[in-house]
């Protein structure tokens, strides 16, 4: 195994261990620097050691990646998985210099984010409960992440005695393992404590979880995925049918409704305000369609 590889192996053993990254974190990171060795070995280069790359080797990643028909989206996540690798290599000290400082990501093109308008929630709620057969872990589950915005692996991860019942808050360990209290919304409470007596009987090891799948284990996001998009069928018509739908609307009517922007992106978890501002954008959207269809001169 070439030096080059084994630092790879390090910078992921770092990233798990010492940082403590998520297991899709870590998959994404090992699947772009694999690529990057690639792109080495295919164009020739034969590099084993770090001290033979220089800035030419990474300015060339992003072009191999879109020879490869990878969206400008797939291209900056890799990059940027390099990025973090040379500033690893930096700060253990292996290199002088971080080969990627000044190397720019590709910009993406800005998409808003797809949410439900207030009726539409009132519908899919209506829909829920009104049913022969109620379940209360789709209503559970629904309230919960429309109240308090939550990440679905948020939701997912999720224990017991993480909620307080009393203060109607719960305690969240969202990215980069930053915990946050969120406030929660009585509809949601009331549709968390109606779920608990009938949750599956849980795998012993499991049984702090909150939602769990028929087998007693934690929910897995590709079965709370198909629950929520079955939910959400006939409510819109956007082709987006996912639990971030219900994350993004939570963020947009607080602030439709005059919640300050660093509240909501406290709430969110997110690391910077201009992720929030996202949904400002939606905002703004909003009022200059009431006002073209409102003004008379418009």
């Amino acid at each position: 195994m070439s030096e080059l590889k084994q630092l790879f192996d390090k910078f992921i053993e770092y990233c798990e261990i010492e940082k403590g990254y998520s297991t899709h974190t870590i998959k994404s990171y090992k699947h772009s620097l694999d690529q990057f060795y690639d792109m080495l070995n295919s164009s020739g280069y034969q590099i084993n050691h770090i001290e033979e790359l220089n800035p030419n080797h990474i300015r060339n990643f992003p072009a191999y990646l879109n020879s490869r028909k990878d969206s400008k989206s797939s291209i900056k996540q890799k990059l940027s998985a390099l990025k973090s690798f040379f500033k690893f290599c930096v700060k253990k000290k292996i290199i002088p210099n971080n080969l990627t400082r000044g190397i720019a990501s590709p910009k993406l093109d800005k998409k808003l984010p797809t949410y439900l308008q207030k009726n539409e929630i009132n519908q899919l709620l209506e829909k829920l409960y009104n049913t022969d057969k109620i379940d209360y872990l789709n209503i559970a589950l629904i309230e919960l992440i429309y109240s308090s915005g939550l990440r679905i692996s948020e939701a997912l991860n999720l224990k017991l005695s993480d909620i307080d019942f009393n203060s109607q808050t719960i305690r969240v360990l969202g990215k980069g393992n930053k915990e946050r209290i969120i406030p929660v919304g009585s509809n949601a409470i009331k549709a968390l404590r109606n779920y608990l007596p009938f949750r599956n009987k849980p795998v012993f090891e499991f049984k702090e979880y909150i939602f769990l799948g028929n087998n007693g284990k934690p929910l897995n996001p590709s079965s709370a995925y198909r629950r929520i998009q079955k939910a959400l069928k006939d409510i819109t018509d956007s082709p987006k049918k996912s639990p971030h739908v219900l994350r993004h609307t939570f963020a947009t009517h607080l602030l439709d409704n005059g919640a300050d922007i660093q509240s909501v992106s406290d709430m969110l978890g997110h690391s910077s305000l201009s992720t929030t501002q996202i949904y400002t954008h939606i905002s703004i959207e909003r009022i200059k369609e009431i006002y073209k269809n409102s003004h008379p001169k418009a």
